[in-house]
């Protein structure tokens, strides 16, 4: 679940399969850049096997799996994703036993994707999609699942009134192989690492369903406060959890893993952007606080590896403001046809609300969501009741406070870090902040 890689190929297949059980019906959906179907003609199934142009078909599989075959080249503009979906018309999608989605290249038969599902109790579900990103096309594994079968999921993507199609049986096609979807470097990790990473994934994706959301993409921004009163957190390495509980939100937002850090006190400083694959090395280079430590009589500096901060620049004091700004400046800068979730993480002690206010209430007009994150109960001025503040297109800004962040287990600290995101997703929208 979340995985995801390029297509490289024009023509690729889309199959369902499953080893045993009840039969399973699969359908696609063509979605504009919000999501959303144009009309029920961007609907391809057994009953309506061809989008206008044919870009997309339902076809048939010799050993009675269902399957949609999509010419990336010849889709419309419009068009931004392609969700395959699949339900049963005959109890849960847990009785299907099996069940799995690959991606062929429609010339070769070469299989360019293997996601294997193990659904419950969900009467449907999105299985994968074909997505753009930067002008070209990408797959990803989804398995989002839905309890009110195939007319509840087509609702949420605008189908209405949703069709009700009762699916054929067929025989069971063979077992494949067994697959852990990995996003990319994430078999690069420690095995202890990656088996939190994927588990979290998961947990992400449940606290995102709750949500209503299934299949969202997003850039991720990580932000840490190193101010002096944070040396605490990461001695005893507590920053350091927390970015890698982070990393499997950018896991399973972003298309690629990747998630863009700054660090900041009286200044900000922007990190080396986290790759997956490097998280153990990312957190021991850049996840500190204060200045280097020294070396012999005279105090200098020990020497930094490529791409550290110094962080003597960076200072001791809260400026919060300074570095919301270099966030701020750094999207406009590097547009995505995505939404930016900024998830800052600080001690409190804000006394900059003034600055912070007008910051954030210049940033409500951006494709941007601003989750802060209290680590502990001390001071955090405007950023506590700013979700209160009228005047603004949306509200842009969530904010909670823990105790103690360890002591918070995975599924509700994912559970309060995402449960504004869909509100402002929604809202952006209807707004015009997002397309």
């Amino acid at each position: 679940m979340g995985a995801n890689l390029p297509v490289d190929v024009d023509r690729v297949r889309l199959e369902l399969g499953r080893a045993d059980g009840p039969a399973v019906s699969a359908a696609a959906l063509l979605l504009t850049g919000a999501g959303r179907v144009r009309s029920g003609a961007d609907l391809v199934a057994r009953d309506q096997p061809g989008a206008p142009g044919d870009a997309v078909r339902h076809v048939g599989m010799p050993d009675g799996a269902e399957a949609v075959e999509v010419d990336l080249a010849a889709l419309p503009d419009s068009t931004e994703r392609v969700a395959l979906c699949a339900w049963t018309g005959s109890g849960t999608l847990g009785r299907v036993t099996g069940l799995r989605l690959r991606l062929v290249a429609a010339g070769s038969g070469t299989v360019l994707a293997h996601f294997d599902m193990a659904p419950r109790s969900e009467t449907a579900l999105v299985a994968g999609e074909l997505y753009r990103r930067e002008g070209r096309w990408r797959f990803r594994a989804v398995g989002q699942g839905y309890d009110h079968g195939f007319a509840g999921l087509a609702a949420d993507f605008g189908l209405t009134p949703a069709p009700a199609r009762a699916p054929r049986p067929g025989p069971a096609p063979r077992p494949a192989p067994p697959a852990r979807p990995q996003t990319r470097g994430e078999e690069l990790l420690p095995a202890d690492m990656g088996e939190r990473l994927s588990l979290r994934k998961q947990q992400v994706a449940t606290s995102l369903r709750k949500g209503g959301l299934t299949g969202v993409t997003a850039r991720v921004i990580l932000v840490l406060d190193a101010s002096g009163s944070m040396s605490g957190l990461y001695a005893k390495g507590t920053v350091a959890r927390v970015a890698e509980r982070m990393a499997a939100v950018a896991a399973l937002l972003d298309d690629d893993g990747t998630m863009q850090a700054w660090t900041f006190a009286t200044r900000p400083a922007r990190l080396p952007d986290l790759h997956l694959g490097e998280l153990p090395e990312w957190l021991r280079l850049h996840v500190r606080v204060g200045q280097l430590g020294v070396i012999g009589r005279k105090k200098r500096p020990k020497s930094r590896a490529d791409g550290q901060v110094d962080m003597r620049t960076v200072g001791i004091q809260n400026e919060e403001q300074k570095v919301i700004a270099d966030v701020r400046a750094y999207v406009r800068d590097h547009p995505v046809p995505l939404p930016t979730l900024v998830l800052f993480f600080s001690d409190g002690g804000v006394y900059r609300s003034k600055e912070i206010e007008r910051e954030l209430r210049a940033a409500a007009d951006e494709p941007v969501f601003w989750q802060f994150v209290g680590l502990g109960r001390s001071h955090y001025g405007v950023l506590e009741y700013f979700d209160t503040l009228p005047g603004r297109t949306v509200d842009n800004v969530g904010f909670f406070a823990v105790d103690d962040v360890d002591q918070v287990a995975d599924p509700e600290l994912y559970d309060r870090l995402l449960s504004e995101f869909p509100l402002w997703l929604g809202a952006a929208r209807e707004a015009g902040v997002l397309r």
